[in-house]
C-alpha cells in the first residue's frame, strides 16, 4: 500500500465554461471485471480519528482498498427504493433540496486545519483572529470547484505544497500530502466526495472516494507510483459487480464520470446521477474579491460578465441597465444603504473613447426645484461604497452576468449559485456590512444562491444577529 507522509489529502474556483459531459479525453476504454471474492467496500468515516496514517497502512489516502463497491442489491436489503435521479424513495425524500448544494466542507488534513468538518449553510461566514485558517477554508472549497470543473491539479493548487499540513512528516519515499472533502445534498441525498493529493515529490491525486450512504460508488487508488494512472473501480451492479479502468492522476475521478460510465444497469444510472449532483455543486461557484483601486477608471464594453476583482464594474452595469432593467433598479434601490448621502439611483455614462463610467445618482440637498439630482462618478466614491456596490451586485444577479463556469446544459432551476468572499468585511464600515448581510440572508433564504465567506472577529459579532447567518468560529 502507499501512503504519503502518513496522510491521506482534499481542496476548490471555477474556469472557462464546459459541457458537463465534455472535459479531457478518456485514456482507455473501461473493462468490466467480476470482482474477487471480498467483503463489501466500507463507507469512509466523516470525521478520521486521525489526520495521519502510518505509511504501508490500508488507508484510501494512500492505496484505496481493494475491495468493490457494494451492489445495488444493498438498497433493497435496506429497504430503499432507487429512484430515477439515483435517490431512495422513503421518508424525507420530498425534503431533498432539487439544487445540488454543498452542504459540508471537510478539511481532514489541510494547511493548518487537521480533522476539520464544517456544515455549510445559505449564508456561512468563518470568523477568526489573523493565522486561524479563515481564507484557508475558503481556498480548499474553491480548489475542490476548480476539480469538479475539470481543471487539472496544477491549476487548482497553485501552492501545493504549502497546503500540506506542517508537522507531516514524509515516509521511506519522501511523499507528502494532504487531503479534504465535501458532502453534495440533492435530488439523489447526501453525497461524500473525499481526495487524498500527493503533493511532493509530484503532485498527483492518490486517492479518490464517492459515497452515498452505506454504499461506495467510485474509489481510486494509486498502484503503480511509475505510472501517471490511479486504478478506479466504480459501482456497476449488473452481470459483474464494478467496473475498474485506469483514470489520469492529475483530474478529478468524479467529474470524469460521465464521460465513462455507460448508464445501462440501475448501478451505473446511480453513479451518474450522483457524480452529476456532485459536479453540478462544485461548479456553481464565484469567487469574488472586489478591488476598489481597480474599479475607479471607465472601462471599455465587452461581454458584459463581472470578473473576480470587479474590476469592469462599470461595464457589467452598463449591461444590466439595458439587458436586466429589474435587477439594475433593484440595485440602486439598495445602493443607498451602502452609499453616503440621499441615493436616487445608478447610472452609466458613455465617453468619446468608447468607454463607459459608472455614476451615483443622489438628490441634491437644498435645490430650489424638487427632484434635483446630481451624478458622482464610482471613481470617487470610497472604498467601502465600492465593495459594497460590487457584493451586492453579485447577490442580485446571477451566473448568466458573472465570469465563472456557465452550466447551460442543467436548467436554472436545478442550480444554486454560491459566491465566495474572502474578508467579506474588508472596507466596510458597521452599516455596510448590516445591510449587506440584510440582503444576502434575503437573497439566499429562497435556495438560489448561498454565500460562504471570511470575517474578522468584530464584523463575527455582528452577523451573529442577522437572522439566517451561521458564524463559525476558527481558533488559531
Amino acid at each position: 500500500m502507499h501512503s504519503i507522509g502518513g496522510l491521506t489529502p482534499d481542496h476548490a474556483s471555477v474556469s472557462g465554461s464546459r459541457s458537463l459531459r465534455s472535459g479531457p479525453p478518456a485514456p482507455t476504454a473501461s473493462t468490466p471485471v467480476a470482482a474477487p471474492p471480498a467483503p463489501a467496500s466500507r463507507v469512509v468515516p466523516s470525521t478520521p480519528a486521525s489526520g495521519a496514517a502510518s505509511p504501508g497502512s490500508a488507508s484510501w489516502g494512500g492505496a484505496a482498498s481493494t475491495s468493490p463497491p457494494a451492489s445495488a442489491s444493498a438498497s433493497a436489503r435496506d429497504g430503499a427504493r432507487p429512484l430515477p435521479g439515483g435517490g431512495a424513495a422513503g421518508a424525507g425524500a420530498e425534503r431533498r433540496p432539487a439544487r445540488p448544494v454543498v452542504t459540508e466542507l471537510r478539511l481532514s488534513a489541510f494547511a493548518a486545519h487537521r480533522g476539520a468538518v464544517h456544515p455549510l449553510g445559505p449564508v456561512t461566514l468563518f470568523a477568526g483572529p489573523s493565522g486561524s485558517g479563515k481564507s484557508t477554508v475558503l481556498r480548499a472549497y474553491e480548489a475542490l470547484a476548480r476539480l469538479g470543473s475539470g481543471d487539472d491539479l496544477a491549476l487548482a493548487f497553485p501552492d501545493a505544497v504549502g497546503c500540506v499540513p506542517e508537522r507531516a512528516r514524509p515516509d521511506a519515499q519522501g511523499r507528502r500530502g494532504f487531503r479534504i472533502g465535501c458532502t453534495v445534498d440533492g435530488p439523489c441525498g447526501p453525497v461524500r466526495l473525499d481526495v487524498a493529493v500527493q503533493a511532493e515529490p509530484r503532485l498527483r491525486i492518490v486517492g479518490e472516494r464517492l459515497t452515498l450512504p452505506g454504499r461506495t460508488l467510485l474509489t481510486t487508488a494509486l498502484r503503480d507510483p511509475g505510472r501517471s494512472t490511479v486504478q478506479a473501480e466504480w459501482h456497476t451492479a449488473g452481470a459483474t459487480p464494478v467496473t475498474r479502468a485506469p483514470l489520469p492522476d492529475d483530474l478529478l475521478g468524479t467529474a470524469l464520470l460521465p464521460l465513462r460510465v455507460a448508464g445501462k444497469t440501475q448501478g451505473q444510472l446511480e453513479v451518474l446521477a450522483a457524480a452529476e449532483q456532485v459536479v453540478v455543486a462544485l461548479r456553481s461557484v464565484f469567487a469574488c474579491d472586489p478591488r476598489p483601486y481597480r474599479m475607479r477608471a471607465p472601462v471599455p464594453t465587452g461581454e458584459g460578465r463581472l470578473r473576480r476583482g470587479c474590476d469592469n464594474l462599470a461595464e457589467v452595469l452598463h449591461r444590466t441597465s439595458n439587458d436586466c432593467p429589474r435587477r439594475h433598479a433593484r440595485l440602486a434601490s439598495v445602493a443607498g444603504a451602502g452609499c453616503a448621502g440621499p441615493v436616487t439611483g445608478l447610472g452609466v455614462e458613455e465617453l468619446p473613447d468608447a468607454t463607459v463610467r459608472a455614476v451615483l445618482e443622489r438628490a441634491v440637498r437644498g435645490a430650489s426645484g424638487p427632484g434635483a439630482t446630481a451624478a458622482t462618478p464610482l471613481g470617487r466614491l470610497g472604498d467601502g461604497e465600492l465593495r459594497y456596490l460590487a457584493l451586492a451586485l453579485v447577490l442580485l444577479t446571477g451566473p448568466g452576468v458573472l465570469a465563472m463556469d456557465q452550466l447551460d446544459e442543467v436548467p436554472s432551476a436545478m442550480r444554486a449559485l454560491t459566491v465566495l468572499a474572502d474578508g467579506l468585511d474588508r472596507g466596510l464600515d458597521a452599516r455596510q456590512f448590516r445591510a449587506l448581510l440584510d440582503l444576502a440572508a434575503t437573497i439566499c433564504a429562497d435556495g438560489h444562491i448561498r454565500l460562504v465567506g471570511a470575517v474578522g472577529q468584530a464584523a463575527a459579532e455582528d452577523a451573529r444577529e442577522v437572522r439566517g447567518v451561521s458564524v463559525v468560529d476558527l481558533e488559531p
